[in-house]
């Protein structure tokens, strides 16, 4: 929901949220005090409830929602200020991801690059089937095994695209995770979206400081809406990629969350509550702890109850589903 989004919470029955796995996977490489949470301000209060380990200051809010590339800005500048040679990597709190020691060593590598080659490395993912949800990083097939130039971000495609891309064997998902250097970012940012970066930099006195809050109410829904792609990725001729060597699912997509998960023989995927299944096959049921259901005759659906919003919806049909939320949101 709107109020508790999926990084908040426990969807697959783990004890833990997304964004507490998030963290604890960076545990080891990367210092606590380190660690940085950019979000929106209205979910200060649930960062604070679900990582009391982290400072407020760790917490970087935006105001309001203006896509990646502002609030990516924002974070490096507070980050540049503090530690002008630092090495920062961003990642997405919804992520699945196997094999927590492969992810560390592609995080260290890519950051590694990153710092001595004055460039932006995407940890891109070898596709394993055609997908029309993701985005696409186009390489440079012709370089040697390692970190490659990326020649193209391509968006989500149709099918026969897709199949097109996956055969040609020089694509990877882009899986939305970064790793610059600070001064690299805010360079790009200066030279490729001077519409974002002349609003953003005129906080640097600023940042970390007691005025930050009030610049922010101030200035920051003057920056345009924009993801970091469009407004530095598709344009910049210092992006690499990296391939990951860790399973990895993207759970803003239902489906993700129904192949990531233990199935029963009929293939039902069930999370958290207590089911009598009847006559039901290729079902994703997610309920609250403790709750109980009877769920007979359905087919292929995606059955979520939040415990403050029920989705009832078909598998194939969830290309579909961001815009039916938004309608209800809307009414």
């Amino acid at each position: 929901t709107e109020e508790k989004p999926k990084q908040f919470l426990d969807i697959l029955g783990t004890g833990k949220t997304f964004i507490q796995m998030t963290v604890e996977r960076f545990k080891g490489i990367i210092p606590t005090e380190n660690i940085y949470i950019v979000t929106n301000e209205k979910y200060r209060a649930l960062i604070h409830e679900q990582l009391p380990d982290l400072n407020d200051h760790q917490i970087i809010a935006e105001p309001s929602r203006n896509n990646t590339a502002p609030c990516i800005l924002l974070a490096a500048l507070k980050v540049q200020k503090k530690d002008p040679e630092a090495c920062c990597v961003f990642v997405p709190a919804d992520h699945l991801i196997i094999n927590t020691a492969s992810y560390q060593q592609n995080i260290l590598a890519a950051l590694h690059h990153a710092s001595t080659h004055h460039a932006i490395v995407t940890i891109g993912i070898v596709p394993t089937r055609p997908e029309t949800g993701y985005g696409y990083i186009k390489f440079d097939p012709l370089q040697e095994e390692g970190i490659k130039r990326v020649e193209q971000f391509v968006e989500k495609p149709n099918i026969d695209t897709a199949r097109l891309y996956v055969a040609s064997g020089n694509y990877l998902w882009n899986a939305g995770m970064f790793a610059w250097h600070v001064n690299t970012i805010v360079q790009q940012y200066q030279s490729l979206s001077p519409e974002v970066f002349n609003i953003l930099s005129t906080g640097s006195d600023a940042y970390n400081t007691a005025q930050e809050k009030q610049f922010l109410a101030d200035h920051y829904a003057q920056t345009p809406n924009i993801s970091v792609d469009f407004a530095i990725m598709e344009k910049s001729d210092c992006v690499y990629t990296l391939s990951a060597d860790f399973d990895w699912s993207d759970l803003g997509i239902w489906s993700s969350v129904y192949e990531a998960s233990a199935m029963d023989a009929q293939g039902n995927v069930q999370i958290g509550g207590k089911e009598l299944i009847e006559s039901s096959g290729d079902n994703l049921i997610i309920l609250p702890h403790g709750k109980k259901a009877i769920i007979r005759g359905l087919k292929e659906m995606i059955i979520v109850d939040s415990g403050e919003a029920l989705l009832i919806y078909p598998r194939k049909d969830e290309a579909d589903l961001k815009s039916s939320i938004q309608k209800m949101t809307n009414t």
